[in-house]
């Protein structure tokens, strides 16, 4: 898991989005950052968490907030991802891993008893200035945008 925690400047970052547009964390400086890794697009509890954070798009932009998610698909499946569930926000597909080991994020899973490696769903709430001002690791995929507002 990540070693990341609150006070820790964010690790910088250089990815395309489900459009193929080059987002980067400069992109969003001066401006709060929601940025949520989550294992595979268009899955139960992937699905469920980004709703609810689109579902809470207003109020994150009313507090300032912009948010980004972040998983190994690639941009055809994060575009089909985005369109279909009308999400508001940027997906990055980052299958080189280069956000998500960056920030700790891959490692061992366990699923019905299989081990394998893979995406922890986790979110970094990030400052103005580049700054990580919370960590969360235990996701509550179907009221997250409670746990970071």
């Amino acid at each position: 898991m990540t070693t990341l925690k609150a006070g820790d400047k964010a690790p910088e970052f250089s990815v395309k989005d489900q459009d193929g547009v080059l987002r980067t964390l400069e992109d969003y400086r001066g401006k709060k950052l929601v940025l949520f890794f989550y294992p595979k697009a268009s899955t139960p509890g992937c699905t469920a968490q980004a709703c609810n954070l689109r579902d809470n798009y207003q109020r994150f932009q009313q507090e300032g907030y912009e948010i980004v998610g972040v998983s190994a698909d690639s941009q055809r499946r994060q575009n089909n991802f985005k369109t279909k569930k009308e999400l508001p926000f940027p997906l990055l597909a980052d299958e080189d891993k280069e956000v998500i080991n960056a920030y700790g994020v891959w490692g061992p899973k366990k699923f019905m008893g299989r081990e394998y490696e893979g995406i922890h769903r986790t979110t970094f709430v990030i400052d103005e200035s580049g700054i990580i001002t919370e960590v969360i690791g235990k996701v509550k995929t179907k009221d997250h945008a409670a746990q970071i507002l």
